[in-house]
């Protein structure tokens, strides 16, 4: 298991109307951050991934540091977690 760390700052685009008095960061954004992440982790090009599954368990607050839990399987698939400390906000699968 591969373990990195990111964080979506207050100021992030996405949060303008995502929900205005209560922002949440979307879950494209939380899907788009891990890609990228691996990608640059492993160097390797995510494009000809998708998403095979996806639970959004909890939702994530502007400013928070987030953990990135992934591992790939004997087919090339990745299973991945992200985490607001010991709480699993996202979890799903990319397969190419």
């Amino acid at each position: 298991m591969t373990t990195l760390s990111f964080h979506i700052p207050a100021d992030h685009p996405a949060f303008a109307g995502h929900f205005p008095g209560m922002p949440i960061t979307p879950g494209v954004v939380l899907l788009d951050e891990a890609l990228h992440a691996i990608a640059a982790d492993r160097q390797m090009d995510m494009q000809k991934y998708k998403i095979s599954s996806v639970k959004f368990l909890s939702p994530v607050l502007p400013d928070t540091q987030l953990s990135l839990h992934y591992d790939i399987n004997a087919n090339g698939g990745i299973q991945f977690d992200i985490k607001q400390g010991e709480r699993v906000a996202v979890t799903g699968v990319f397969n190419a």
